[in-house]
């Protein structure tokens, strides 16, 4: 039990520890700032096996600060400075900085830091998935579709390049707003999607991901220098796949087909909310991938069931998204479209022009749709040698079930 209250406040708060202390202590202790908060966390792991604390959050903000002003220590960080922490103003400072409104105003500068342009753009992301999310680098690494070892050193030159360029914790000038906030848009969108469609081998969903997502979001919509089209289509398409989450899978933990699921269980507020967000999208003049993918999943949630759904229109967004930014997952899903309107000669086509390798784990949609295909056309010793490539492919532990359970059913 513990250790599920304390890995629900490390995703909870260790974007707003490292942002706060951040703010306070400076950039260029950042790395210092992270094994700090790290360490923080494994100790209360150790500490609350024996009893919790009667206020977690304040035990962790106070035991942060204090193994950071160690930390500081250690390395030998300036006497007078570390003096001034302790007691007086500073002391006082830093209380002030865990008020609500200052943890988001601190959030919201970590977030424009982690874009900054002095950063490569592998690097931003990176750096604000592990900074503001406290994603592993295991997670970033799932998330990016990237080796480890890779992301690791990503960490390391952004951290190496805000020491060397003395990159400062604020806001981005006015003219350079909107070109980083299309970067910070990218890693909200990823941040969501690892929680909504998780490569982690246990859990198809992590709902954690997906309310940090949406709460980042939020954040950004509260400023109204950020505001833009892309910014509240991006809102209104976290919100649209948030109301289906519940659905995704049963009680046992299996995984539930959206032709399957209890559309009684979506979230109609949430979808209200979400359309709310997409009109106010359609007040700005900018377009983007968000538009177009929330258009898509309006499309989904609108249909009172499974086969009141317009594919049509799905097809006709997909095709439009494609046009915008053309990636093998939008053919991948522009073929599985075509697979519901039976248009099997043009799923061929399109799955045979598909670069498999740019779908990195995802690689097992191919595979998968693959099975549809030849199922389609009757061919079922094809459908089943493409559903036993898939489940190879599948590092999901619930999706590599569920694709079991076609394949049984299809030998049956």
């Amino acid at each position: 039990m513990e250790k599920k209250i304390v890995d629900h406040l490390f995703r909870h708060h260790y974007g707003k520890m490292v942002a706060i202390l951040t703010r306070f202590f400076g950039l260029s202790y950042i790395e210092t700032i992270e094994d700090a908060v790290q360490d923080t966390f494994i100790k209360a792991t150790l500490q609350w096996r024996k009893q919790l604390p009667d206020n977690p959050e304040a035990w962790l903000t106070k035991v942060a600060k204090n193994r950071t002003i160690d930390l500081l220590r250690s390395i030998k960080a300036e006497k007078n400075r570390i003096e001034r922490i302790n007691s007086g103003p500073s002391s006082i400072a830093l209380n002030e900085l865990f008020l609500d409104y200052e943890i988001e105003d601190s959030q919201l500068r970590m977030i424009f830091v982690a874009c900054h342009p002095s950063l490569k753009p592998q690097e931003q992301i990176a750096f604000a998935l592990k900074t503001i999310s406290g994603f592993s680098t295991k997670e970033i690494a799932a998330a990016l579709l990237i080796k480890e070892d890779t992301i690791a050193k990503r960490l390391q030159r952004a951290r190496k390049t805000i020491v060397k360029n003395n990159i400062q914790f604020d806001f981005p000038p006015p003219h350079a707003i909107q070109e980083r906030l299309h970067r910070v848009m990218e890693v909200v969108y990823l941040t969501f999607n690892e929680g909504f469609h998780s490569t982690n081998n246990a859990e198809l969903i992590r709902e954690d991901l997906c309310g940090e997502a949406i709460r980042l979001c939020k954040l950004l919509i509260k400023k109204e220098e950020f505001r833009s089209g892309s910014l509240y289509a991006l809102f209104a398409l976290l919100c649209f796949h948030a109301s289906r989450l519940k659905s995704k899978t049963n009680e046992s933990n299996e995984i539930v087909g959206i032709r399957e699921q209890d559309r009684s269980q979506w979230h109609f507020p949430l979808i209200d909310i979400a359309n709310s967000a997409m009109n106010k999208s359609m007040e700005y003049e900018d377009l983007s991938i968000y538009h177009y993918e929330a258009a898509i999943a309006f499309e989904h949630v609108k249909a009172k069931t499974f086969e009141e759904t317009n594919w049509k229109s799905i097809l006709k967004w997909y095709t439009k998204l494609y046009e915008l930014q053309p990636t093998s997952f939008t053919s991948l899903n522009i073929a599985i479209v075509n697979l519901q309107l039976n248009e099997l000669n043009t799923v061929k086509k399109v799955l045979e022009n598909l670069k498999i390798k740019d779908l990195g784990q995802r690689q097992y949609l191919y595979f998968g749709s693959y099975a549809e295909y030849y199922l389609k056309r009757g061919e079922k010793a094809l459908a089943q040698s493409f559903y036993e490539k898939a489940i190879s492919k599948t590092s999901n532990s619930l999706e590599r079930e569920y694709l079991r359970k076609k394949l049984a059913q299809l030998k049956s």
